[in-house]
This record gives C-alpha cells, structure tokens and sequence, in this order.
C-alpha cells in the first residue's frame, strides 16, 4: 500500500512532465532552417555534378569551360568599370592641384574659375564658385562669415543686409539650388545676370553696419 504523504498531485506530475518535454530535444517537429536547407541544396547540386560529370563527361567539360570564361569576363569587366569610375578623378588631381588650394578663401580666384567654366559651357558650376565669391567679398565687409561647411540658404539667415539686399540674396540662392542642384539647364544669359545682381550685391550700400 501507498503512503499517502509520498504520493505526488496528479497536476504536479503532469506539470513536470509538460515542462520536460517542451524541451528543444523533445520536439519531433522538423524544423527547417535557411543553413540546413543551404546544405542539402550545395549537396544535391554536388551529386548532380558528380552524376553529370560521370554519364557525360565532354558536356560537363564544356559546361565547365563556359562557366570559367564567364566568370573570367565578369572579373574583366568589373575591373574596368572601376578603372573608368577611378580614371577620371585621379585625373582630376593630377591636372589642377593648386586650384582647390587658391579657391579656399580667395574670391577673387573663384571669380576667375566661375568664368572659365562659364566659357566651357559649364554654367550650373560657374554659378556655384560665381556664389562663393560673392560670400567671400561679404565676409570681407563683416555681412557674414564664410564656412565651408556652411549651405547657401545658411548665409541668407545669417547675413546682416538690409531688407532688399536679403531678397536679391534669397533669389541668387533659389536660382544656385535650381541649375546647380535641381539640374535645371543654365545658360550664358542667365549665368551673366546672376553675376550682375550678384556684383551689386557685393558692392552695393546693402551691407547693415554690426
């Protein structure tokens, strides 16, 4: 007979036992996983190599060779695609390593630039070194402070001008984000009329003394 002090509730052994074999080990469940499925696909392409090589063997040679000189002209062609990327911006440092250095804070250099681009054809960049020479010559006369880290629309807000020399400011912006960033064409003209406001605003009584 059993002794009633050692017999165990019903619903803690049955507690126990769902705890057990909720275990991972106990789960008969198949469980696919994104490795394992890798592993049996690598197998059976393996097998099915194996297989092909041994029934047809000039077909697998040949298949072989194809797959090589593939590979070989992609490895061709992604190397050249990074010589072209590369190409031109080592160029680029190689032709002109003192412009970048006398642009820095010269105005009268980025002056110079803006119209050389201009008479390339290259208006939208002209318009952006014509603008810094513009911030410059203000920062000259105290309106502002040049940063290089500094957005055009930043000089509008800070720039100390009376209320028609912001304007003309704000519209020289709008227009530098509109060819140079928003990649609408630039012409001759309209480079020749941004440098004209862009003079009187330099040199005009639109400064607010500090």
């Amino acid at each position: 007979m059993v002794n009633p002090q050692l017999q165990v509730p019903s619903d803690s052994l049955r507690r126990v036992i769902g705890q057990v074999f909720a275990r991972p080990e106990y789960q008969w469940v198949e469980r696919r996983r994104l490795l394992s499925w890798l592993a049996r696909q690598w197998h059976n392409l393996t097998e099915w190599l194996n297989r092909l090589s041994a029934q047809h063997p000039v077909t697998f040679d040949i298949g072989l060779a194809l797959v090589v000189v593939a590979l070989v002209a992609l490895l061709v062609h992604i190397g050249y695609v990074m010589w072209r990327i590369v190409r031109p911006t080592a160029r680029t440092g190689e032709a002109k390593p003192a412009v970048g250095a006398r642009l820095v804070a010269d105005a009268a250099a980025h002056l110079a630039y803006a119209d050389e681009l201009a008479r390339a054809g290259r208006y939208a960049e002209a318009l952006g070194h014509r603008f810094l020479a513009l911030v410059l010559e203000l920062d000259k006369r105290k309106a502002l402070r040049f940063h290089a880290s500094k957005t055009p629309a930043e000089y509008v807000g800070e720039a100390r001008l009376t209320e028609r020399g912001r304007a003309s400011l704000a519209g020289l912006v709008a227009q530098l984000y509109r060819h140079l960033f928003g990649a609408v064409p630039c012409d001759a003209g309209e480079y020749a009329t941004f440098g004209v406001v862009a003079q009187e605003l330099a040199r005009g009584p639109y400064v607010v003394p500090a």
